[in-house]
């Protein structure tokens, strides 16, 4: 039967897959447009299967800040290669999925895959990403999101390369203020916020070390207990965004830049593209090596 250019373009629009796959899946089910969504579902499932046993560790960051900053989400995508995730269809979807779940606040990945990827489509999350696997080839993952919705203060976010995403949460100060502290998360990797969120059995784990350390000086008792304190507090503003000296002025820290501005950081998330992802090495050597002796 013959295929209007009008159902290819509405099947393009579902699932995002080309225009000869879309026109075929159409000519298979004799332009049954649920049927042929669903054919081209079932063709990605089989390509996303097959490539399960990969490891996806690249990707990009997404982020979507809402015009008054008071709602903002972030989202790692993963792809297996940085030539993937930064082509404009990638990054596009890194950018709609963020801004669907600072719209619709799902409580985990699968709630949000199940939702639709914009408001008044028919393609859901889940729909749109196994079609990017249909065109691109690569397995692809929506690995984690957080989101950031602020009553009495207001939210900055930035991204560094695509790798490296930021959302601060502040009270008080501007939105200058906020993106500097934004852009000192990525840089400066603090832990937490300040130093009464640190777990004291970490505390205890560092303390029990500068101890043994001190111990070989020699020093007198009293002089060895200044010393593992001073290590302590030393530990503690390294890992402390309150504690660090601010990226832009190492003379101040970011604690008392805070206070010049009468403004108060209330929470912050970062995220680092693969960071905790076991990424698979080969040895292409020793691979040809096995083939040859197996021949």
């Amino acid at each position: 039967m013959s295929i209007s250019a009008q159902q290819v373009k509405e099947l393009r629009e579902r699932t995002g897959l080309g225009m000869m796959e879309c026109k075929a899946a159409l000519q298979e089910t004799s332009g049954d447009m649920e049927a042929a969504a669903d054919l081209l579902r079932k063709k990605a499932g089989a390509k996303i299967e097959k490539k399960a046993g990969r490891t996806a560790a690249d990707g990009a960051i997404g982020l979507h800040l809402s015009a008054d900053r008071k709602l903002a989400a972030m989202v790692e995508v993963n792809s297996e290669t940085d030539f993937v995730a930064k082509g404009d269809e990638f990054m596009g979807f890194a950018q709609d999925v963020a801004a669907r779940v600072t719209a619709s606040n799902p409580a985990d990945v699968n709630a949000l895959g199940a939702l639709a990827l914009k408001d008044g489509a028919a393609v859901t999350v889940a729909q749109s990403l196994e079609g990017l696997v249909m065109k691109l080839g690569e397995k692809m993952a929506v690995r984690r999101f957080t989101r950031y919705a602020s009553d009495k203060g207001h939210i900055a976010g930035y991204v560094h390369g695509r790798k490296i995403g930021v959302l601060v949460e502040l009270e008080g100060g501007d939105e200058a203020l906020a993106k500097d502290i934004a852009m000192h998360v990525a840089a400066s990797r603090p832990e937490c916020v300040s130093k009464d969120q640190v777990p004291a059995d970490a505390i205890a784990k560092e303390k029990a070390i500068f101890a043994e350390q001190a111990q070989t000086s020699g020093k007198p008792a009293n002089i060895i207990e200044k010393m593992v304190e001073g290590r302590v507090n030393k530990y503690l503003n390294e890992i402390t965004l309150l504690g660090q000296p601010f990226v832009k002025d190492p003379d101040t820290t970011v604690e008392k830049l805070l206070k010049s501005k009468g403004a108060k950081v209330v929470r912050f998330a970062r995220f680092e593209v693969g960071e905790g992802i076991e990424k698979k090495t080969t040895d292409f050597a020793a691979e040809v090596m096995a083939q040859v002796k197996g021949a």
